[in-house]
């Protein structure tokens, strides 16, 4: 077996979720997807297109039609200009894109630099290719990257290739503003390196206007985005990777060999929302948002700290002085106790020590039971005396 396979370990996430699903009538606050349906227009093409037998192959990166569908749409969206005959990729998820970006671009030796807390696939995708990820420590910055922090790690790590940028962040939900982006641009132009822009949450942006880094360094860029979480189309598998066309060209030729190309059902459906689905996400995000300042108010009077979350639908919490601050232990001991299910912040690497991830994808229900839940366990375990 090829060493750097049997090296991947099963992500513990999945491990920790599959515990939750064996507790009966545990709370669970852990899963990163929507709690809505797909749309019933794009559900709609996609049983018409099964109806009119459009069931075959269709060319590796993507529909044609389709494709212009998704520059006009990031056009409209971000003030993006992306050629769609030669500048845009159809993929399954961009759990596929991040995969096919990596094995076209990375070679043994080389370094891939992931500001963490992270998403848990980025570094395993790295070693797979024979290259080390390199994580760069964000806890003590609100969980952002600086301009400072990642000219430093540059000099000290010159055989850094790519940098994974993901905003809206999982787990942290901070993202990035226009003037941010601007400053870390002006470092990375420097440097002969590709920022891989992770915006699959770009639509689920609350507290400010979403920016893409396509828009800001495009020559550099390989935007990675779809319809997973903005139209709820998490097991439509539908993602597309976006950059200058040389570089997609290449990137192709990983990804005809892994998919050929993505089901022509997908295709369809995300042709209708690209289309049609423009406001599709407001009403979810609307609701994300409210539950967001329902969790958040409800947290802080609990005694946890977090950054107030620019986007996505994620919580990452501080355990307070006076509660067990091994995160993976507090988890364990929350769900056996008390049957709710938090994630553990050291499951997203390095600055996530003794912090939690709360996904509030979740019904207003389960928001007001986690906080009755995880107020009991406060006041069983704290060793100060506060009010909660």
């Amino acid at each position: 077996m090829k060493p750097s396979v049997v090296a991947i370990k099963q992500q513990d996430i999945f491990k920790f979720n599959a515990k939750a699903k064996s507790v009966s009538g545990a709370v669970n606050m852990t899963v990163g997807e929507p709690n809505f349906p797909t749309p019933d227009h794009i559900k709609k093409a996609a049983i018409a297109a099964i109806n009119e037998n459009k069931t075959h192959y269709t060319v590796p990166e993507g529909d044609h039609e389709l494709l212009h569908a998704v520059a006009t749409y990031l056009h409209d969206k971000y003030d993006l200009n992306y050629d769609p005959e030669s500048q845009i990729l159809a993929t399954a998820g961009v759990t596929e894109g991040v995969f096919s970006v990596f094995n076209a671009i990375l070679q043994t030796g080389d370094e891939v630099l992931i500001p963490s807390p992270s998403f848990t696939i980025y570094g395993p995708d790295a070693n797979f290719n024979g290259a080390s990820p390199v994580y760069l420590d964000t806890s003590k910055t609100d969980f952002k990257m600086t301009p400072e922090m990642l000219a430093e790690v540059l000099r000290t790590n010159p055989r850094i290739k790519i940098l994974l940028l993901n905003y809206p962040s999982n787990p942290t939900g901070v993202s990035y503003t226009k003037a941010e982006l601007e400053a870390l641009a002006e470092v990375l132009k420097k440097h002969d390196i590709f920022v891989v822009s992770d915006e699959i949450y770009s639509e689920l942006t609350y507290n400010f206007k979403h920016v893409s880094f396509g828009t800001i360094l495009p020559e550099q860029t390989i935007l990675l985005n779809g319809l997973s979480k903005s139209h709820a189309m998490t097991g439509w598998r539908f993602g597309v990777v976006c950059g200058p066309a040389e570089v997609i060209a290449q990137i192709n030729k990983i990804h005809e060999l892994a998919t050929t190309s993505i089901t022509s059902i997908t295709q369809y459906a995300a042709l209708e929302a690209y289309k049609n689905g423009y406001d599709d996400p407001i009403p979810m995000r609307q609701e994300y948002q409210a539950r967001r300042d329902v969790l958040h108010k409800g947290l802080k009077k609990l005694g946890f700290d977090c950054p107030d979350p620019d986007g996505a639908f994620y919580l990452f919490i501080k355990i307070p002085e006076g509660l067990e601050q091994d995160d993976v232990k507090f988890a364990n001991e929350l769900l056996e106790e008390e049957h709710l299910a938090i994630l553990p912040g050291s499951f997203f690497g390095i600055g996530g020590e003794g912090h939690l991830r709360l996904s509030y994808a979740a019904s207003m229900d389960n928001i007001n039971a986690c906080l009755d839940k995880l107020g009991d366990f406060v006041k069983k375990h704290s060793k100060l005396i506060h009010q909660v």
